[in-house]
């Protein structure tokens, strides 16, 4: 339940239409891939975020764990675009 407070509060943080904002080429939205300025914001916001279920973790485990859900979020987004361009959701 907390890890899930924590994403929605996360999600709600994001604007994620100018981190995530992909190109429209022949009918696909092309998958847009942050600049590492951007991934390195999302990891210090999902740190900072997730603090609480860190803090068990070595620093090493964290920042791997860190960067996998930077990496996860953003396979998600780009997921999700794809599939409301073809839903029209």
């Amino acid at each position: 339940m907390w890890i899930q407070h924590s994403y929605s509060h996360f999600i709600r943080q994001l604007n994620t239409d100018s981190l995530f904002s992909g190109r429209n080429i022949g009918g696909w939205l092309v998958k847009h891939t942050i600049t590492f300025k951007q991934r390195k914001e999302l990891e210090a916001k999902m740190a900072k975020t997730f603090k609480e279920n860190l803090k068990e973790l070595s620093s090493e485990l964290q920042a791997i764990l860190v960067d996998d859900l930077v990496t996860a979020f953003q396979n998600r987004i780009n997921v999700l675009m794809r599939a409301q361009k073809k839903r029209s959701y």
